[in-house]
């Protein structure tokens, strides 16, 4: 395994993670213990979860991946072992989680946080993100941006004001970001520069061969300001791994029972897309699953890329890509697939 720097941190992170969202829905406690198992005893010291896991969100099922990491903590007993990120759901619809629902107000954001805490059953949350923004924006496959004159957001200064408070609690160490704009991405850092509170330390967003989205505008803010990419959905729910190239010919498969959030992944130019990097993966004799990871690995705003995985099988040939080196012949055939067919699933 290969170690990176979470952002301006001093924590070193496997270069590739874990991703929970499986955990308690497709993947039983007892194999999320298999693979949690399997990713500790081979280096991987960073896992990601979110207090609405698993996937998909049912109230029933809320904070169910967080107890599940909880219970293996408890018998593993390697919690120090282990850098562990959370995130507290971003503004919904879901008015069930208490009142005044998802927003993020410095008294949801607490709650969250010492929900999380106690069902991992620890004493701190190494880095607590905000998984999607408060405000109105363009994310989860929205490539343009059409401003609602009258939304109104929580105030960024109030978000990061309560997460200061935890930091000074010990609750929790670090914080960070996902599926930000650059917009935000900025306005966080300065809100942390001009008040002396603690920096934003990463972006977790989607970045893969199918959705290079981050290459704009955010790459470049990630690198001058030393705040690494977590990067979701490396293998775009499974289009890249070369096994479907018509995603409703599996069943069970994740982008085919969860339409909803997979739909982007299943357009025509999203699969003709995989199918061209598949391709390539096959002229250089390579696993698809490794070379699209191995590519994410190779970017230089990248901190860590997140796997995640139904069984170990699955995620035993998905951290073989941190020893897989790319030719370098190979990126001129990956950008000129990319330029063929730009973001085909943003």
């Amino acid at each position: 395994m290969k170690y990176r720097k979470l952002g301006i941190t001093d924590i070193d992170v496997s270069t590739i993670s874990l991703g929970t969202m499986t955990f308690g829905e497709q993947a039983s406690q007892s194999s999320s213990f298999e693979m949690m198992n399997y990713a500790y005893e081979n280096g991987v010291n960073f896992l990601d979860t979110a207090e609405m896991y698993p996937f998909p969100l049912r109230e029933e099922t809320y904070g169910r991946t967080e107890t599940i990491i909880g219970d293996w903590f408890k018998e593993r007993k390697c919690r120090n072992k282990i850098v562990l990120a959370t995130k507290v759901v971003g503004r919904s619809n879901m008015d069930w989680l208490g009142k005044g629902g998802t927003r993020l107000t410095p008294s949801r954001i607490r709650a969250a946080a010492e929900g999380s805490l106690n069902r991992l059953g620890t004493d701190y949350i190494d880095l607590y993100q905000f998984h999607w923004p408060d405000r109105y924006t363009n994310n989860f496959g929205r490539l343009g941006y059409n401003p609602d004159p009258d939304d109104s957001f929580i105030p960024l200064e109030d978000q990061l004001g309560v997460l200061k408070e935890l930091v000074d609690e010990g609750k929790i160490k670090n914080i960070g970001v996902s599926n930000e704009t650059p917009w935000g991405f900025m306005t966080f850092l300065k809100i942390s520069e001009s008040s002396g509170w603690p920096r934003v330390a990463t972006v977790q967003n989607p970045y893969s061969l199918l959705n290079r989205t981050f290459e704009v505008g955010m790459a470049e803010i990630a690198i001058r300001e030393k705040c690494g990419l977590l990067a979701y959905s490396p293998l775009a729910f499974g289009l890249l791994t070369g096994k479907y190239s018509r995603a409703d010919e599996i069943e069970n498969a994740r982008i085919t029972k969860y339409s909803d959030a997979s739909k982007r992944y299943k357009s025509i130019r999203s699969i003709e897309a995989a199918e061209e990097y598949v391709k390539i993966a096959g002229k250089y004799d390579l696993k698809p699953a490794q070379m699209a990871l191995a590519f994410n690995l190779s970017r230089p705003f990248m901190a860590s890329t997140i796997i995640g995985a139904t069984k170990l099988g699955q995620l035993k040939e998905n951290m073989d890509a941190v020893n897989v080196k790319l030719p370098e012949e190979i990126f001129e055939d990956i950008d000129n697939a990319h330029n063929e067919n730009i973001f085909p699933c943003p």
